[in-house]
């Protein structure tokens, strides 16, 4: 199971006199990126975002970009070769931080046989002053004895932990420094070898149901920013609405309210991964219709393609999230 939010995290750091702090960042998340590929929890070639940021001016940017890197070449010429990109590209400014982040994705022996795929892990290095850091998340629980939602998962943890538990020690000799476990998380508790999981009167919880799926329901009630970011996503009267269909029926309701100056999409399922993929890209979409300047039902009646003869519904949004939860 991929959950949205980390699972776990661990970090490396350790003082760093050299001088320039891009070639630094960049060594040591490549670092890292070949110690995961070696123990096969990286397959992918690495998009590496990098961001160089100007000194004592924390949103002032000097560069931002993303390198698709040569995943055959030592990690100690790739960073030099970027950062002479960056170097080129380089707006006016003492540099101050340095950020580069790479995710992880690859395919991993899951339960009866199969194998499971999505972001594992995403890495991310940092230089400043004189300061390298490195820091590892994991977004699966594959890892763990027990799934997100409680299952015993042997078989899946024999063949997981162990990689996972090799890597974390390769980490710490590959950057010079101790794995360092964050903070538990909601779904478990980093170690020094992997992840444990939470336990209620001796039986492994249900971390899935009680924190990822209202997570997941809460983006499409909640907009960004404090909902001052793009239509609301709540409203208490009559809404507007047509259902969005998938492969197997309706994923889902896409709705919009002008009194209320509101739009979302309500999900028939939000722990199926279709349903809740489908249900992202529907607020993708409305959040675009909003910054071209579009009232909430012209969205509605541009994407989902309404015409004079094919119109939307009319329901109060509760009796349609109550329609949607059957």
């Amino acid at each position: 199971m991929i959950a949205t939010t980390p699972v776990a995290r661990w970090t490396w750091g350790r003082d760093n006199q050299a001088a320039d702090k891009v070639v630094a960042c960049l060594h040591e998340l490549l670092t890292a990126y070949t110690v995961l590929a070696r123990h096969r929890l990286a397959s992918d070639v690495p998009n590496v975002s990098l961001s160089v940021h100007e000194a004592g001016k924390s949103n002032s940017y000097l560069f931002q970009g993303n390198f698709e890197l040569d995943a055959t070449s030592p990690s100690v010429d790739i960073a030099h070769q970027l950062a002479d990109q960056v170097k080129n590209s380089l707006r006016p400014g003492m540099i101050g931080a340095v950020y580069a982040y790479a995710k992880s994705t690859g395919m991993m022996p899951g339960g009866n046989g199969a194998l499971h795929g999505g972001e594992l892990f995403r890495l991310g290095a940092s230089a400043f002053v004189d300061y390298v850091s490195t820091d590892l998340v994991t977004f699966s629980d594959l890892w763990m004895p027990y799934d997100l939602k409680g299952r015993a998962q042997p078989a899946v943890h024999a063949a997981n932990a162990p990689r996972l538990a090799a890597a974390l020690r390769d980490l710490a000799e590959a950057l010079g420094s101790e794995t360092d476990p964050d903070d538990p998380t909601y779904f478990g508790k980093p170690t020094e070898t992997g992840i444990d999981n939470y336990f209620d009167d001796g039986i492994a919880s249900d971390v899935w149901s009680r924190f990822e799926i209202p997570y997941r329901y809460n983006e499409f009630t909640h907009a960004p920013g404090f909902g001052r970011i793009g239509y609301r996503r709540s409203a208490d009267g009559e809404v507007q609405y047509v259902p969005v269909h998938g492969e197997h029926g309706v994923l889902g309701y896409l709705w919009a309210s002008d009194t209320e100056n509101a739009a979302s999409f309500e999900p028939r399922d939000v722990e199926d991964d279709e349903s809740y993929t489908a249900g992202l890209q529907w607020l993708d979409r409305l959040r675009s219709a909003h910054d071209r300047g579009l009232s909430p039902s012209q969205a509605l009646a541009e994407l989902a393609g309404l015409t004079e003869n094919n119109k939307p519904g009319t329901l109060d949004l509760a009796s349609l999230r109550d329609i949607a939860s059957e």
